[in-house]
């Protein structure tokens, strides 16, 4: 894995160490997880979905299914032993999948987001030679959608139903949640 310097326009970004995921870390991400998206504590990030859903974001075996995954990686990021943030990605023939991404809520918004995203690109390109990243958002999450298409990432207008009933996922707070995939096309970086 490697390891981000500080940038300068990036001040909360610097120093992160990036390491795959064990199962020793499953509680520590779950909270991390939850923290990022759900409650009171998520409204301290821009991230939240505490409007949208009440309830879990995750729970441990989700993510120990996520960090022992055959053809998948959780990666963390930490800065002095502390996690800041993570994701999820998946080996899916040519593709990678992207998920489970958090940065805690006092973290956001000075580059560790931008950072760790760089950082799944690389990995799912120069170790796997995946040629597009894809996730799925909740559409109604436009700030979050925004966010992804600065980046590079595009709407592909296919959407998939939010799992209604399934409090694995949360409790919907609203009756027209869906998701929409988004996709970005990686190239490898010439070495």
């Amino acid at each position: 894995m490697s390891e981000t310097t500080r940038d300068a326009a990036q001040p909360e970004a610097g120093g992160l160490v990036f390491r795959p995921a064990t199962e020793a870390d499953v509680p520590a991400l779950v909270e991390l997880v939850e923290s990022a998206y759900r409650g009171e504590a998520s409204r301290a990030g821009w991230t939240t979905e505490a409007d949208l859903l009440d309830g879990q974001r995750t729970d441990a075996d989700g993510v120990t299914a996520a960090v022992t995954h055959a053809d998948g990686v959780v990666l963390l990021a930490e800065r002095d032993g502390e996690l800041l943030a993570c994701c999820q990605l998946e080996r899916r023939g040519e593709l990678a999948y992207f998920g489970m991404f958090s940065v805690r809520p006092g973290r956001q918004g000075g580059g560790v987001g931008r950072t760790v995203l760089a950082e799944a690109e690389r990995f799912a390109a120069e170790e796997w030679g995946a040629v597009e990243l894809e996730m799925t958002v909740i559409e109604q999450r436009a700030d979050l959608i925004a966010w992804y298409e600065r980046r590079g990432f595009h709407r592909t207008g296919v959407y998939s139903p939010f799992p209604y009933g399934d409090e694995r996922f949360g409790i919907p707070l609203r009756s027209d949640l869906r998701f929409e995939k988004l996709a970005k096309k990686l190239t490898r970086q010439k070495v």
